[in-house]
């Protein structure tokens, strides 16, 4: 088989970003038709290396390398082979190295490239990968620490939604035996950083980053069982989370990620979590009342609410929300605000109605504020019940009148108070007290 020509294949690269569809197609043609060829991918990842390159041109590399390595790299029997085991052990000896030298926007191709690989090959064909990203923690650059993080991400975000077997515990020992401890040294060093960094808006920028990419990964190696390495170390990761949710950062999506975190602990280990949730409630709860109600906010919010509901129904933590006071703040602060229809609800409807109805359903799986609020609501109702009907009925009534006194221009308080009572488990008695009283 002829070598590769790696000006063709440059330019081929080039001519598939051509406005002209007939050059682009004939392009796409003769990448297809190499794709097999031995050595081809590793020339992707030269032409992606190659910084005299355009930038353009190696951007294209690397999409069509991630694309060729989606398509080729498991090895399916019966079916050829079009990536020989050398241009594999080449590709897995420089890829890590590649990517974290690269610019982002080539770097987000080859963490996915990473990942692909990894799916099929780590542990057990891969057993330096870790090794070689854990040695990056001490390089003290951002843009490679993320992107060893985003890597570590993309491998283990699965652990989530895997099915247990015995083949996942090993492989989820392999990783925490290997990369727990620095990864928590890692969330330790960079949280100092931050303390040092003061103003420095571009610095902190990459710092929360980092931290984001923590939580994510922290929330990845969680998920299946509590892992020995993090219960030792709880009291070190709860620390830091209480300071993130309380420093008052703007980063949503940090916030969101650390309730979510906290939310699966206090799902799944309760007993451990136990002395560290009351501080967590009082922080979500400031969280809460202080967030606005923007639709950009959505995403916090629910899981802040998501964790609260989960608090309320548990019996370990049932103490925390028997004073009327809190009961009757958190029905009248967190709860009716959430309910509400908001006027990004009404666009939503009036833009893609069917959309609309499918999210608000029960079981459906997207999270939004009023099906949070619902969920808190029937975890408060599970101890306190009849506080709760009080406290709301109350509400519903005054939501009713609210309607009854001017249909057309209050609609939305009838919509909450139908909200209201659609999602409680204990609406039926709710409705003959609001029947009786309106």
């Amino acid at each position: 088989m002829a070598d590769l020509d790696a000006n063709a294949v440059a330019l081929n690269l080039q001519n598939t970003l051509s406005p002209e569809a007939n050059v682009r197609k004939q392009a796409e043609k003769f990448l297809e038709s190499v794709e097999g060829k031995a050595k081809y991918n590793v020339l992707l990842l030269n032409i992606v290396d190659n910084a005299a390159a355009d930038g353009l041109i190696r951007v294209a590399a690397a999409i069509s390398f991630k694309n060729c390595v989606k398509r080729n790299w498991r090895i399916i029997p019966d079916e050829p082979n079009k990536i020989s085991e050398s241009d594999r052990e080449t590709i897995k000896g420089e890829i890590v190295d590649l990517m974290l030298r690269s610019p982002e926007k080539l770097q987000k191709q080859l963490s996915d490239a990473v990942s692909v690989i990894g799916r099929e090959d780590f542990p057990d064909k891969w057993t330096n990968l870790l090794p070689e990203l854990v040695t990056k923690f001490g390089s003290g650059d951002f843009h490679i620490i993320n992107g060893v993080l985003q890597t570590a991400h993309s491998l283990f975000k699965r652990y989530r939604h895997e099915f247990k077997s015995q083949e996942l515990w090993t492989e989820i020992k392999f990783v925490l035996e290997r990369f727990a401890e620095p990864l928590t040294n890692l969330f330790e060093a960079i949280m100092e950083e931050a303390n040092r960094c003061g103003s420095d808006l571009a610095k902190l920028k990459d710092i929360l980053s980092s931290i984001l990419l923590i939580c994510k990964v922290f929330y990845s190696l969680n998920f299946q069982d509590l892992p020995e390495h993090f219960e030792e170390n709880m009291d070190k990761w709860m620390k830091n989370f209480l300071i993130l949710l309380t420093t008052n950062s703007k980063q949503l999506q940090l916030e969101s990620q650390i309730c979510d975190n906290v939310a699966l602990y206090a799902q799944k280990y309760d007993e451990e979590f136990e002395n560290y949730l009351p501080k967590f409630v009082e922080a979500i709860w400031q969280l809460l009342v202080s967030t606005e109600k923007l639709a950009k906010h959505d995403i916090v919010v629910s899981n802040a609410i998501g964790f609260l509901a989960s608090a309320s129904e548990r019996n370990h933590y049932k103490y925390l929300f028997e004073k009327q006071e809190t009961l009757k703040s958190i029905c009248e602060n967190v709860v009716v605000p959430n309910i509400e229809f908001r006027e990004e609800d009404e666009e939503v409807f009036e833009d893609n109605p069917d959309e609309y109805i499918r999210r608000d359903i029960e079981g459906s799986d997207v999270d939004t504020r009023r099906r949070a609020a619902s969920d808190l609501v029937r975890g408060l109702c599970k101890f306190h019940e009849q506080r709760v009907i009080e406290i709301f009925s109350h509400h519903v009534v005054a939501m009713l009148q609210q309607y009854q006194a001017n249909s057309e221009k209050n609609w939305k308080a009838k919509d909450a108070a139908i909200s209201l009572l659609h999602h409680w488990h204990a609406r039926n008695k709710l409705l003959r007290y609001c029947t009786i009283n309106v």
